[in-house]
């Protein structure tokens, strides 16, 4: 893979564990419209401005505050804010299998490759496939640039997909939104116009191809600077350096892994499990994850639908 490793690690399973490098699955094509003086067109900064007098302030003399009530803060050193990061680890670590259609779509934020390292090939495809056979996804936690994220570990053909979720109380409920109610008779839609819609959503079918779809915006911006620089248009600015990234080094043992599963049965084997088969419900809820009881966002063990934010239960 020609791209660079973002992170480097090993997702942990049980006793499992599964050397990968981390690589962003998605680069940016947005058109960068960078700020110039237009006198000498030289790179245009961000100003650090005081916003009730206008004053611009000096590095020194920023400090770091929590809005806690309106107009007033709570201050925080950077020391205390370096200690509240999460211990950084070279783990991802599963903490339970759902099936692969209970993940809303609004929880998706940043789909990463994984690609195995270190000779961790044949750990890689059985736990790939084990996922495509059971039709599971794996939802973890991992630290990535001292920042705790929640994942599904999705297996995608040949590979496996690490995709960054939002946490549940990041997503808003819509029971506040005027909506129909459900069901088309409530909705007051009859069964001819049900029959109808139906028959053009059929009459519209296709396959999905993302690339016949383009970003007219862009291509338009992209064919005028092509113009502009074959007619003698193309002006110098100074370009800055972008920072080197370091490659974390990991090495890992690939034991037997017949015995590693048989062990990590063995040890998690009186776990209880819910009656739908969606995993150990209290084991996940004591390492931290997000439950119902907290928010009123959509559960990935929710009964509505996979793709759409659940409505809350009113007493």
């Amino acid at each position: 893979m020609a791209t660079r490793a973002v992170w480097k690690g090993a997702i942990s399973f049980g006793l499992v564990h599964v050397p990968v490098a981390l690589h962003s699955a998605t680069v940016n094509t947005g058109l960068d419209f960078d700020w110039l003086d237009k006198r000498t067109l030289d790179p245009v900064g961000y100003r650090r401005i005081n916003k009730v007098t206008g004053e611009e302030i000096e590095a020194e003399n920023i400090i770091k505050g929590i809005e806690y009530e309106k107009g007033r803060y709570v201050v925080l050193t950077d020391e205390e804010i370096r200690a509240a990061y999460p211990k950084t680890t070279q783990t991802i670590a599963i903490d339970c299998f759902v099936p692969n259609t209970r993940i809303p779509f609004v929880y998706l934020e940043k789909p990463y490759y994984l690609e195995p390292i270190n000779k961790g090939e044949k750990v890689y495809a059985l736990l790939r496939d084990a996922l495509l056979q059971t039709r599971r996804v794996g939802v973890a936690r991992m630290v990535l640039q001292n920042k705790q994220h929640l994942a599904a570990l999705v297996a995608s053909g040949q590979g496996l997909v690490l995709n960054l979720l939002r946490w549940g109380d990041e997503i808003r409920s819509w029971e506040d939104l005027d909506l129909p109610p459900e069901g088309p008779q409530a909705a007051g839609v009859n069964e001819n116009e049900l029959a109808l819609a139906k028959a053009l959503i059929e009459d519209m079918r296709g396959k999905w191809d993302p690339h016949q779809f383009r970003d007219s915006f862009k291509d338009e911006i992209l064919a005028l600077v092509e113009r502009k620089v074959k007619a003698g248009q193309l002006q110098p600015v100074a370009q800055s350096e972008a920072a080197a990234e370091e490659a974390i080094p990991f090495g890992a043992q690939i034991l037997d892994l017949s015995d590693l599963l048989q062990r990590s049965l063995r040890k998690d084997g009186t776990s209880d499990t819910s009656p739908d088969g969606d995993g150990p419900k209290e084991k996940s809820r004591a390492r931290g994850l997000p439950g119902k009881k907290k928010t009123p966002s959509p559960d990935v063990n929710d009964d509505t639908s996979p793709h759409s934010p659940g409505r809350r239960k009113t007493a």
